[in-house]
């Protein structure tokens, strides 16, 4: 095997491992929080910003997305669409994200630097979103 054969397999070998590790985490977040928006509905519903109609049915909707984001990417063929569906969702509720950080009074048990952190976590969030449910590129 020469030299560039094997740094190109090598290269290829790392950039799956961080796909992988990509997909794990992706799959965790919203496999997590989508079943909370069950278990403990009331949990999501103060983050709710007030213009957001029927709170506890949206709660449970997001909720549903997310268990099928999770599972959808566990699947090849829909792996990417479901990446797009995700991707969708965590723009949809960075409202409430933003909300909570304006509003930061009405949440005092979480530090204001923490609220403010969640949005470049998103951010970050997307980012691996993307990166885990594109295919590999071609060396």
């Amino acid at each position: 095997m020469s030299d560039n054969s094997r740094s190109s397999s090598l290269g290829r070998h790392f950039i799956f491992s961080w796909q992988l590790a990509g997909l794990i985490i992706v799959f965790l977040w919203f496999l997590i929080g989508g079943i909370a928006h069950f278990l403990i509905p009331h949990q999501f519903l103060p983050i709710m910003p007030p213009y957001v109609p029927s709170p506890l049915p949206v709660v449970y909707i997001s909720g549903a997305f997310e268990l099928l984001g999770a599972l959808g990417i566990c699947i090849p063929g829909l792996r990417k669409w479901a990446g797009n569906g995700l991707i969708l969702l965590t723009v949809c509720v960075t409202p409430a994200n933003i909300y909570m950080w304006l509003h930061a009074e009405l949440f005092p048990s979480i530090p204001e630097w923490a609220l403010l952190l969640r949005l470049p976590v998103q951010a970050l969030l997307i980012w691996i979103i993307w990166r885990s449910t594109r295919p590999l590129s071609s060396p």
